[in-house]
This record gives C-alpha cells, structure tokens and sequence, in this order.
C-alpha cells in the first residue's frame, strides 16, 4: 500500500528544560518510523534555526519536542510558515494548552472541573500581606501546589505546606520565571488518560513512590513510580474519565494524541492539565495506555504521523 508520507523529519531536542526527554522520545519515534519503511532523518533546533528546514526533502514533519519553543505554538508557527505537514496539535490548541492559565479558564468555561486557582507575576513579589489575603480569600486549604505558568514534565513544580514554604517557594521560582500559577492541592489518585486522534485510548493510575509526581518521578528509573493499567476506578468513573479527557481535547481544539492529568478524590475528577506532545520515551504513558489496547509503539507512532496536517 502506498504511503501518505515518504520523507519523514523528526524534530527533537530543542532548548528547553525538557530537551534530554524529547532526545529520548525522538530518537524511540525514528526507531519505530524506520521499522515501517518511512525514510526518517532528525533535526535539532539548538543546532540550527527552525527556517532552514528543506521542504524538499521532506514530506512531513514529527514533532518529538517538549516544553518551551515545542510544545507551546512557537514551533508550529514555523511549520506553518513553511508550509509542511506535521503532527500533533496547532499553534493556537499548543499555545492555550501549555498555558495553565488560559487552559484552566478554557476548562472551566466547559464547566470541566479543575483545582481552585490564582496567578502571581512577579511585580507582587514584595506584598506577602497581598498573597496572604489572597490565599485566605479563596479560602484556600494548604498544602498549595506552585509552579511556572508554560513549562511541561512538572518542571518547577512545588508543593507548599505552609506560608513560610509558599514564600521560599515564590521567591525560588521567580527567579527564573515572571508569572506562577498557585493551585489548590488535590490529593486521592492520580489519573492519566490518552486521546489519539479524537479517540479515547485508555486510562491508567499513577503511585509515586516520591511526595508527587514530579519530574525525577516520571522520567527516573530509581524514582520509577508505580503504573497501573487500567486505573483502578469504578467502570462508570472509568468511563467518565475518557468522556472528559476526550472533551477536553475537541474543546482546546487539538489534534494527534493528548494526555490530560487528572486527581480523582471523592467520586471527583479534577483536571491538572492537558499535554498535547506526552513522552514517547521508555518510561512515557501513551506509550504504556495504547500496548495494554494492543497498538505497539511502531503503529501508535504510524497512527500520530498520518494525522498530521497543516492549517489546524
């Protein structure tokens, strides 16, 4: 049968925190697009300038990347530019995804439950009274969960017990970052479900052997949390879970795969995040939902690159 695609470039590494996992989840996608025939060669972005892409020699682009400049619109807006084919979601989709704000004000509009929420720039460093009062407004409960507004892989995540540790915790991150999303924590299990292609894939739990899962949990052997597919919940919870994670895909518009995170507590889902480039590394979830479904790695990959398009 003749192929959609020929020339496959596989765009991996990048700059951003999340570079050695995107090498890692590249290199997996080469693997398994050269097993099923594809002409496959990569390209990094820390070396080279995304424009340069030949569009002659490539029929279509893989977008291996994670985090900053990947996964949040930025990258997109060159393939677009270029006018080539690729994979995963689109500039818009990417861009209101990575960012936690605009996400959770998405989520919520579509009345998709998700933890109580405020952000913090970094002009308001100084007025702890500002942040106290915030906190007690909202009626916030500790512990409360600190993190960048557009990272990915719980980079910069932190979880605060009191107002002593919130403010070190402030202070830490605003040293790198200018705006932080502070969220209620949500504690009873957590829960990840695969989308691909508008379908939803599966459900699987998490148990992190460390005090969350952080990013040493999810891509450390010696930290390796514990797995289990499917997710231990009741089949109409089971259910539902897909139902909002497929959702939450169609309502951020996305398109290829997407993992949404999510804490279940009393008979409740509450939605963390959408991830619209999850891992694709040995230790990575989609990867792990869709063999339990009995897709291998070589056909989930096939599935993603054959979606891909251009205009999402």
């Amino acid at each position: 049968m003749k192929k959609k695609f020929k020339n496959v470039l596989v765009v991996l590494g990048g700059t951003s925190g999340e570079r050695e996992v995107s090498l890692q989840s590249g290199k997996a996608c080469i693997k398994a697009l050269k097993k099923k025939g594809y002409n496959v060669s990569a390209f990094d972005p820390k070396k080279n300038s995304l424009n340069v892409i030949d569009k002659k020699f490539t029929d279509v682009i893989f977008n291996a990347l994670h985090g900053r400049d990947g996964e949040d619109g930025v990258a997109q807006s060159y393939f677009e530019y270029l006018k080539i084919p690729y994979t995963h979601s689109g500039v818009v989709s990417s861009y209101n995804a990575m960012n936690k704000i605009i996400s959770k004000e998405i989520f919520i509009k579509n009345k998709i439950k998700t933890p109580k929420f405020f952000s913090l720039y970094k002009s308001e460093l100084k007025k702890k009274t500002k942040i106290i009062k915030i906190v007690n407004l909202k009626k916030f409960n500790f512990p409360i969960v600190v993190k960048p507004v557009n990272e990915g892989s719980s980079l910069g995540v932190e979880v605060s017990k009191n107002f002593k540790k919130l403010f070190i915790s402030i202070n830490r991150l605003f040293k790198k970052y200018d705006q932080l999303i502070l969220e209620e924590y949500i504690g009873g299990q957590e829960i990840q479900a695969a989308v691909i292609n508008g379908k939803a894939l599966g459900a699987i739990e998490l148990i992190p052997k460390r005090s969350f899962y952080d990013y040493k949990a999810k891509y450390t052997k010696e930290a390796k949390t514990k797995h289990i597919m499917p997710a231990r919940l009741p089949p109409k919870k089971y259910k539902e879970v897909l139902q909002i994670a497929k959702k939450t895909h169609k309502v951020l518009e996305c398109r290829g795969v997407t993992r949404s995170d999510f804490k279940f507590k009393n008979g409740n889902f509450f939605l963390l995040e959408i991830n619209t480039q999850p891992g694709m590394t040995s230790l990575s979830l989609v990867p792990e939902i869709a063999s339990y479904k009995g897709v291998t790695f070589e056909n989930l990959v096939e599935k993603i690159l054959l979606d891909a398009s251009i205009n999402r």
